[in-house]
């Protein structure tokens, strides 16, 4: 068995850029939270909330990247060029007009979806000031998700990384004019985010229109292409909806075990957050190849880029893993002193080091099956994934059992996930070629 093979030197190819990409998003938002931490604290508040409505937004209406990315690379792989541009096409369409109706929606009811949170009135004002302004750049925001799910599926991981660094830096910079040189305070913050959107999506519109117009492909988007990528995602909204309320009931049940376990939850979901970009990462070079492989027919190939996305998990399992638990004591130190919370968090981290290998797989898998485009199966599979977490956490709270149990209990729900995975590729199910 070879140590380094072409499918590996393809995975990194994808996977590096794409961490790189990921990580973008979170910077953003911390260029933006340290920019209103100077602000006041009820600013930031504000901006907590508007930020975690955007989040859920965003967070469900990723199938526009992931959908986009399948369809796409199976067209490159049944060599359809032009097919592969018109579906990606038709997605930003989509991504648009998604965009427009949810953030009329937003501006329309923000202090009541502000209101479900239950802030002081001072905080209420700041939250749904900043939402109202913010949401007027997510229709371009989802466009950059089908944009970047096209370039995905064509293999090219670069230019989303090159925009993303560019959205970034005039995010700084425009935080930087419109909060202090301008003092608009939290609303500058929100029209510095929406404009760098609005850039961004600018940007990479123009690079596929430049790359379409080689082809001869219309930029009018076709009505029935629409609802094709309508068809694929919904499926993967139903899935990503059965994660967020697995993960909000954790959050749940950690405000019932009490503050102190609220707040040390709250540093390992950091954590855990900053982790799932690795393994995002190498789901979605999985998404490109798979896909790529099954539209070119090759079932072979297919299971090949599986077996060694599986292997690199391991890899990445074995480092993170291990890392976790000889740097624990450093982790910790950078987000408390308090002893209590110390305590919590050295054990949760060591939880959360031998959850790795079991997580790299579930990633993997899943990134398989959504470059197979099995996302029917994906959602009803994360429904029973639900259904087999939700009672391991009512026993976490009902016992009163703790921050380890807690994340003992989320191990067990990526053992649900695990299996569920594991049986649909077992099975070849998944293995259906063609564009």
């Amino acid at each position: 068995m070879q140590l380094w093979t072409n499918t590996d030197r393809e995975l990194l190819a994808l996977a590096v850029p794409t961490f790189a990409t990921l990580i973008s998003e979170p910077l953003l938002v911390l260029a933006d939270t340290a920019f209103i931490g100077h602000v006041g604290s009820t600013s930031l508040a504000g901006l907590g909330l508007g930020g975690n409505v955007l989040g859920v937004i965003t967070g469900l209406c990723v199938f526009l990247a992931y959908s986009t990315t399948s369809v796409v690379a199976r067209k490159i792989g049944a060599g359809d060029g032009a097919g592969a541009f018109r579906a990606g096409r038709d997605g930003m369409a989509l991504g648009l007009v998604v965009g427009l109706v949810l953030a009329g929606l937003v501006v329309w009811l923000a202090p009541t979806i502000i209101g479900w949170y239950h802030p002081t009135p001072e905080v209420s004002v700041q939250a749904v000031t900043y939402l109202r302004i913010v949401v007027l750049g997510l229709p371009f925001q989802l466009v950059v998700l089908a944009s970047t799910g096209l370039l995905r599926g064509m293999q090219d991981a670069r230019t989303p990384l090159y925009v993303a660094i560019g959205v970034n830096l005039a995010n700084i910079a425009l935080d930087a004019v419109l909060i202090y040189g301008l003092g608009l305070g939290i609303r500058g913050s929100a029209t510095a985010t929406a404009t760098a959107q609005v850039c961004s999506c600018l940007v990479l519109v123009a690079v596929i229109a430049r790359r379409a117009s080689g082809d001869a492909i219309p930029l009018l988007p076709q009505l029935h292409g629409m609802v094709e990528a309508m068809a694929h995602g919904g499926w993967l909204v139903v899935r990503s909806a059965g994660l967020w309320i697995s993960l909000t009931a954790m959050t749940v049940v950690a405000t019932h075990l009490g503050p102190q376990v609220l707040a040390a939850n709250q540093v390992v979901n950091s954590v855990w957050a900053f982790i799932v970009f690795t393994l995002d990462a190498l789901a979605i070079a999985c998404q490109a190849l798979i896909g790529r492989q099954l539209g070119a027919g090759d079932v072979q190939g297919a299971k090949t880029v599986m077996y060694r996305a599986l292997g690199w998990g391991c890899v990445q399992a074995v480092i993170v893993g291990a890392a976790l638990i000889v740097a624990r004591s450093l982790i910790i130190g950078l987000f408390t002193t308090d002893p209590e919370l110390m305590a919590l968090l050295t054990d949760a981290l060591v939880v959360l080091a031998f959850l790795q290998p079991l997580g790299s797989a579930v990633f993997v898998l899943d990134g398989v099956l959504i470059g197979a485009g099995d996302t029917r199966y994906l959602a009803l599979a994360g429904l029973i994934v639900v259904c087999a977490h939700l009672p391991m956490l009512g026993l976490v709270d009902h016992y009163n059992a703790g921050l380890v149990w807690l994340w003992i209990a989320y191990g067990g729900f990526l053992l649900a996930r695990g299996v569920t995975l594991a049986l649909r590729t077992r099975s070849g199910g998944w293995l259906k070629v063609g564009a």
